[in-house]
């Protein structure tokens, strides 16, 4: 059956996720996303002049990933428009929304307009599919940004959560001599059962010098100035945990260390299939809502 959507904002991802669900005969009301030019020539995708006018004919409106950085507009990263989130909860005014990485703040808005707030990367179907491209877009910048193979490397995981499992598998898949840090002895069991070297994250310091690459998945402070005086001048340093972060990028750049701070990189490495993804999910939301 097809339906109505609004898609409002987004970046990539996003865009390929209003294609598909075109093709799949949807209709779909836009707006900020007139830079998106693969759009265009797809007559069931309407770009709207307001926002209001994108909204009205739906009930279910998708927004971006993350839904905003800044705390005040949403991301519009395909459009010269600025859409404040105050203005729109008020044009969303008793409607569904889905999106991703909502801030606490936001539901405080929604309240007051009525709007049901679905958050994307709440979902486990999701975070569990995009550990996969995670997890692939850290091998890319490991083997694009070191002189040396990963066949044999010496690699460091910090956390043992979906994305340090994926990493440790695939890193282990390289032939790379994997090293994954832990807190629980529950964690520290699987990390031997799937072959992989295990060692407590509260502990770390000297041992940090033997490491060719370490890739950070916690999304808190772990590699502390004093950690890092003991991380090797050669070595490459991956974090993929969101703001702020669970390495000291001062305490990185006061030393020299290569630090890349890999955010969002399922949009990045793989829109098509993160936004396969991504629909699926949606799919799975309006089956739970219709069944109610």
């Amino acid at each position: 059956m097809s339906m109505n959507f609004s898609i409002i904002g987004g970046d990539l991802r996003i865009i390929k996720l209003a294609k598909i669900l075109a093709e799949e005969g949807n209709t779909i009301y836009t707006y900020g996303l007139e830079k998106a030019e693969e759009l265009k020539s797809i007559t069931n995708i309407i770009f709207c002049e307001k926002l209001k006018h994108a909204i009205q004919n739906t009930e279910i409106v998708i927004g971006p990933i993350p839904f905003s950085s800044n705390g005040k507009d949403i991301n519009t990263p395909f459009s010269e428009h600025t859409i404040s989130i105050r203005e729109f909860m008020h044009e969303m005014n008793a409607k569904i929304l889905i999106a991703g990485s909502i801030l606490p703040e936001i539901y405080d808005l929604a309240n007051d307009e009525y709007v049901e707030i679905i958050d994307l990367m709440k979902r486990e179907e999701l975070a569990v599919l995009n550990t996969i491209s995670t997890a692939e877009g850290a091998i890319e910048i490991a083997i694009s940004n070191t002189n040396k193979i990963i066949h044999g490397s010496e690699i460091l995981i910090l956390g043992f959560g979906r994305i340090g499992k994926v990493l440790a598998r695939k890193m282990a898949g390289l032939s790379a001599k994997v090293t994954c840090a832990a807190r629980k002895d529950e964690d520290f069991a699987w990390i031997r059962a799937y072959g992989h070297k295990a060692t407590n994250i509260n502990t770390l310091g000297e041992g940090l010098s033997q490491y060719d690459i370490i890739i950070n998945t916690v999304p808190h402070l772990v590699l502390t100035p004093e950690r890092l005086q003991y991380v090797d001048n050669d070595c490459l340093l991956i974090d993929l945990a969101s703001n702020p972060g669970g390495i000291d990028k001062k305490a990185a750049k006061d030393r020299n260390l290569k630090l890349i701070w890999a955010l969002a990189l399922p949009g990045k490495v793989a829109p098509i299939t993160t936004a396969e993804f991504i629909k699926d999910t949606i799919y799975n939301i309006l089956k739970e809502i219709y069944k109610k």
